[in-house]
């Protein structure tokens, strides 16, 4: 009888052991989320969730009690080394950087975007009177940009290079691309004693720019890529992804209730964001931003493939996604991307 009953209870202990290894808990997953976002009104949707602590409200109410850590990059190429050496969580960015990372982890760790947050143009500005079209660019200009190569802004001018100067001629004007920060980036094409005579930026920096009499558009990326895309997107590694559920669905509840905030209250999430970030402008001309018919908060990835089937032409990826979804986790992928 002492046998059977030291049997029973070995066979007892072991189901608890297995439940205890095989049942998902809340406890398994991240206590701190560690998200990058860079400068610009582009990143409001970041900045309202920050500011109203709405990843840690979303997660409370789906069980998992997690502090969300904010970091400032200036740039994708650096926000990608810190994703893949385990000291990000979430990176946020333009979709360069985004397709470069994807493309080079398909074989370990499979980055991939969680989703996007907003369609918005990204304008080239130039002080150079004597620059009309970007064929009038000369080694003597310097075209400031986040990242040179990778960031979306790269990616669009060699777009825009090969549209102008034909097939085969995409780095045309890499050589007078140099990286700088939107902040530096503008500073230095305003101060006229800089080098840079160009800046390839987004809202609020290219508005301000134009606001100058020095200053004028060469062209915008609409016009590049025939129609409104994706400007910023949020991305991780799979590991991540699969090991966080709840997190992900927090972040993506907590995403979608301030994209509805910015379109109900756009004065509100425009105060807050002045704030935020200690901008010059006033509430009212932030607003004015937010408001513009070619700025869209949504979640929606746009013109993905269009920006992947260059850069694979172009030998910047290795791998040509066959749908927007092979860039993205499942969770959107009910949305109508492209």
């Amino acid at each position: 009888m002492n046998g059977l009953f030291r049997n029973l209870a070995a066979v007892i202990a072991g189901f608890v052991l297995l439940a205890a290894v095989t049942t998902p808990q809340a406890s398994a997953e991240t206590k701190t989320l560690r998200i990058a976002k860079q400068f610009g009104i582009s990143y409001l949707p970041l900045v309202l969730l920050e500011e109203q602590k709405l990843i840690e409200k979303h997660g409370k109410e789906l069980g998992v009690d997690v502090s969300v850590e904010w970091l400032r990059f200036t740039g994708g190429s650096g926000m990608n080394e810190a994703i893949l050496s385990g000291n990000l969580d979430f990176a946020s960015g333009g979709v360069g950087p985004l397709l470069t990372i994807w493309g080079k982890t398909q074989n370990n760790f499979k980055v991939k975007g969680v989703t996007s947050f907003n369609a918005m143009p990204i304008i080239l500005n130039t002080n150079n009177s004597n620059v009309k079209s970007i064929k009038d660019f000369t080694e003597k200009d310097k075209i400031a940009l986040p990242a040179v190569k990778s960031s979306i802004q790269a990616v669009t001018l060699q777009i825009a290079a090969e549209k102008a100067f034909g097939k085969g001629q995409a780095n045309k004007l890499d050589s007078i691309t140099i990286s700088l920060g939107h902040p530096d980036g503008q500073a230095a094409l305003l101060s006229g004693r800089s080098e840079v005579t160009g800046h390839f930026t987004a809202a609020p920096f290219a508005y301000d720019e134009l606001a100058d009499p020095r200053v004028h558009k060469v062209l915008d990326s609409y016009e590049v890529l025939g129609g409104p895309h994706t400007y910023n997107s949020v991305w991780a590694t799979s590991k991540f992804h699969d090991e966080n559920p709840k997190v992900i669905k927090a972040f993506l509840a907590a995403l979608e209730e301030s994209l509805a905030f910015i379109k109900a209250e756009p004065l509100k999430a425009a105060e807050i964001w002045v704030k935020a970030e200690k901008s010059k402008l006033t509430p009212e001309q932030a607003a004015a931003l937010i408001t513009k018919p070619e700025n869209e908060w949504t979640l929606t990835p746009k013109k993905i493939v269009d920006y992947a089937d260059f850069m694979y032409s172009t030998g910047a990826i290795s791998a040509k996604p066959a749908s927007w979804k092979d860039v993205f986790f499942e969770d959107i992928h009910h949305l109508p991307g492209s």
